[in-house]
């Protein structure tokens, strides 16, 4: 018998979960290919300190963006798919009414 939590089933919870995760490794790449482009452009001080700035605006949007609360949850699909970190086929196997909400929110 699954269990439930906050109207999730076991199952939904490891699809979001695989999804989440791979959404995240996503922006971690992305975030990786940038680094190796702009550490080839570093000339001297200033440029350090640039990316260390532009290092900790990132952090920051990641950490505040990849949040894995189920309760808000849907809010942080329908971003990853107007992101396009996450494809809604990823979701395939969650409740149709919560696809639904992820679908319509991704286009605003």
């Amino acid at each position: 018998m699954e269990t439930v939590l906050a109207g999730w089933t076991d199952e939904e919870q490891a699809i979001a979960k695989q999804a989440f995760d791979s959404a995240y490794g996503r922006a971690i790449a992305v975030l990786t290919e940038t680094l190796r482009e702009r550490v080839r452009t570093i000339h001297g001080a200033e440029d350090v300190w640039q990316l260390h700035d532009f290092l900790s605006i990132q952090r920051h949007s990641i950490e505040g963006h990849f949040d894995f609360r189920l309760d808000g949850i849907l809010f942080v699909f329908a971003s990853l798919v107007k992101d396009k970190l996450l494809e809604l086929d990823e979701l395939t196997g969650l409740d149709p009414e919560k696809l639904a909400k992820i679908t319509a929110m991704s286009r605003f």
